[in-house]
């Protein structure tokens, strides 16, 4: 393989191009914006998957949309209940659901595609970077710099030059001890700038459904919600009928107090087994089990320790059978690493180095506030590996 064909196929959007082996037509049609793939079929057919005989550990939040109230995770779960968990679902292998095809009743209330979304291991092959942009005052390391929405859709347009894949669009800060904001706000601080970015790759970090629904009319590809599908009933049903792709993760508590003495009796087990219930629920609501990626949660109901175990870790999480997300960049445990012990964000050396420890073990899409870095340092972690 020569070396311009490992910087062409390793990272981003030039992966997309590079690695879709298929038909030309098909090819033609993934390199579309999504705004040129629709079509407006009078009935929208999705899969839905068949009800399983496993109860669902966590309990779905019913009837609100307020984070603060999420359902606790059990604190008390035993690393051994953890791995009889996925035991019984057949060593480690990721939930299967025997499928049907069934027709919406009704239209659907978001722009169809003309072929189906292809598989997301495909869209975003390893390893592929998401950027950031937060779209608030409050983020804990880019809050405030992106509130003008010419500036936000600029900055997200110089990522994807740079070589993301995806951009991720935030409205709401989740960062430690943050509070939530209200659905109006949330839609007034990110409808504005996705206006100004159709034909860019967007996903839209929210777990609220009207933010999803509005975003995904409006092009967005990836719902990546931090709730796993615990902080709005509707999400789910949003995500299944749009046929977007799902990011599903894993976090203690809700921001405002998962910080708050973080405790777990083995952190990977537990993880393990919270991604593997959410995974369940989405399958059963019927988001096909291919448009799904895990996140455990760096920095969400962590300690440093325990964030580092995870990474560390990450076959173990890979062995549930979907695409991982790591979301390392700049946090603060990457400082306190390195020696600051108040560190409130991490230094670019050090998420660079986290991404590509990340990458080795198996994760495939990192969510990066530098993008340009990532993908270079990337790249040439993909060149090694062959």
């Amino acid at each position: 393989m020569s070396e311009d064909r490992v910087a062409d196929a390793c990272v981003g959007a030039r992966a997309v191009a590079d690695r879709v082996e298929v038909a030309d037509r098909a090819g033609r049609h993934l390199q579309q914006p999504d705004a040129q793939q629709r079509s407006q079929p009078d009935q929208q057919r999705v899969l839905v998957a068949l009800q399983h005989a496993v109860v669902d550990g966590v309990l779905d939040h019913q009837g609100r949309c307020d984070r603060a109230s999420l359902p606790e995770e059990p604190r008390n779960r035993r690393a051994d209940d953890a791995r009889a968990l996925r035991a019984d679902d057949g060593a480690h292998e990721s939930p299967r659901r025997a499928t049907l095809r069934v027709v919406f009743p009704h239209g659907s209330k978001y722009p169809a595609m003309s072929n189906p979304r292809t598989a997301i291991e495909e869209r975003f092959p390893r390893p592929s970077v998401m950027g950031v942009v937060n779209v608030t005052p409050d983020s804990f390391s880019d809050g405030g710099l992106h509130l003008d929405p010419d500036v936000a859709a600029a900055a997200a347009r110089r990522m994807v030059e740079e070589g993301a894949a995806v951009v991720d669009v935030g409205g709401e800060s989740t960062r430690p001890g943050s509070e939530g904001v209200p659905l109006d706000e949330e839609l007034r601080r990110v409808v504005p700038v996705l206006e100004r970015l159709e034909g860019v790759p967007i996903s839209i970090d929210t777990a609220k459904a009207e933010v999803a629904r509005r975003a995904l009319g409006l092009g967005a590809e990836l719902v990546n919600d931090v709730t796993a599908l615990r902080g709005d009933p509707q999400l789910a049903e949003v995500v299944a009928e749009s046929g977007a792709y799902l990011c599903l993760m894993h976090m203690q508590g809700e921001p405002r107090t998962m910080q708050v003495e973080p405790t777990y009796d083995d952190v990977v087990g537990e993880v393990a087994a919270f991604l593997e219930q959410r995974l369940r629920f989405a399958l059963d609501a019927g988001i096909a089990e291919e448009r799904i990626c895990l996140d455990p949660g760096i920095g969400f109901g962590k300690t440093v320790a325990q964030n580092f175990e995870l990474v560390r870790r990450l076959p173990e999480l890979a062995a549930l059978g979907r695409p991982i997300l790591i979301g390392f960049s700049r946090k603060s445990s990457l400082g306190r690493v390195v020696g600051d012990a108040q560190a409130k964000t991490g230094p670019l050396s050090a998420s660079v180095a986290a991404a590509v420890a990340a990458y080795d073990r198996g994760a495939s899409i990192l969510r990066v506030h530098d993008v340009r870095e990532h993908v270079e340092a990337l790249t040439v972690a993909a060149a090694v590996v062959g």
